[in-house]
């Protein structure tokens, strides 16, 4: 079940690339910059030692002024989905999950991301700096709940069935809509694989099997639309990609316990920057 599902994201990710690369020809935006290129590569890292992305990426977007706040969200789709389509055929291998509980959540997060991703393109940069501000606070939350031993601990269960497995495909269809306005899958689909008992294993190959899932349908909405910055998702692909095979096969030891720390406070930052972005941008409105 393992090879269907890795080849049917196989060709999700196939139609994604042709039709970037068909709006890589028709923008002609040049290469990404060398601090592009570094973005790419340190947040995907961290992404595959189960930090998350986004969030982080955001942080570094808005403080050194790299992407307009408006098109962030369509960036970090369009950018982290070759990244984290390799970190999915890594972890769908390598962790055994239940076959229907694996197909049901990544169906749901793809439907989710699909009629999320019009929404976002569609939406004006005051709403989507208020919305990126309130999603890093919720991410924030789950980040802090899990450090602080708050969440669940989660059990041994690679399935799901009954009630508890229509309680997993509904909220993956609510975090893959949510994704599309740059609220990272990661901590609350880790949050839930915990809560409905589920072995901590089993989180990753879900969080990134839905996430590379998503993000393919979600990016080429967002890619169609124009609603990203060519140069800053190229950055992200090209120098994420082998950030990715690093962290997942030679990084054995790394300070977790005090990145973590230090990333939640540079999204706290960036959240309270982006609120106040909204609010300027609302006075700016009624006047």
């Amino acid at each position: 079940m393992a090879n269907v599902i890795l080849g049917v994201l196989g060709l999700f990710t196939l139609w994604f690339v042709i039709v970037w690369v068909k709006g890589i020809k028709e923008e002609k935006a040049g290469a990404p910059t060398p601090h592009l290129l570094a973005v790419g590569f340190v947040t995907n890292f961290f992404d595959t030692l189960g930090i998350g992305s986004f969030a982080p990426t955001t942080a570094w977007f808005k403080g050194a002024k790299l992407v307009q706040d408006r098109i962030i969200p369509g960036t970090l789709n369009v950018g982290h989905t070759l990244p984290v389509v390799v970190m999915a055929f890594i972890f769908i291998q390598r962790v055994e999950v239940e076959p229907l509980t694996l197909s049901l959540m990544l169906i749901a997060a793809v439907a989710g991301a699909f009629l999320g991703a019009d929404i976002v393109s569609g939406l004006p940069e005051r709403k989507v700096q208020l919305g990126m501000g309130i999603a890093l606070l919720v991410t924030v939350g789950f980040m802090l709940l899990g450090m602080l031993d708050l969440m669940p601990v989660g059990g041994e269960a690679v399935g799901l069935t009954g009630a508890k497995l229509v309680i997993a495909v509904v909220v993956n269809f609510i975090l893959g809509a949510l994704m599309t306005l740059g609220i990272g899958l990661y901590a609350p689909a880790m949050a839930l694989v915990y809560a409905l008992g589920m072995s901590p294993l089993v989180a990753f190959p879900i969080m990134m099997g839905s996430c590379a899932y998503l993000m393919p349908a979600a990016s080429v909405k967002f890619v169609k639309n124009k609603a990203f910055d060519m140069k800053a998702a190229l950055g992200l692909a090209i120098g994420g990609v082998p950030a990715v095979f690093v962290a997942a096969y030679l990084v054995t030891s790394l300070p977790m316990d005090v990145l973590r720390w230090l990333v939640v406070a540079v999204i706290i930052y960036t959240a309270v920057t982006m609120l106040r972005s909204a609010a300027k941008s609302a006075e700016a409105e009624a006047k």
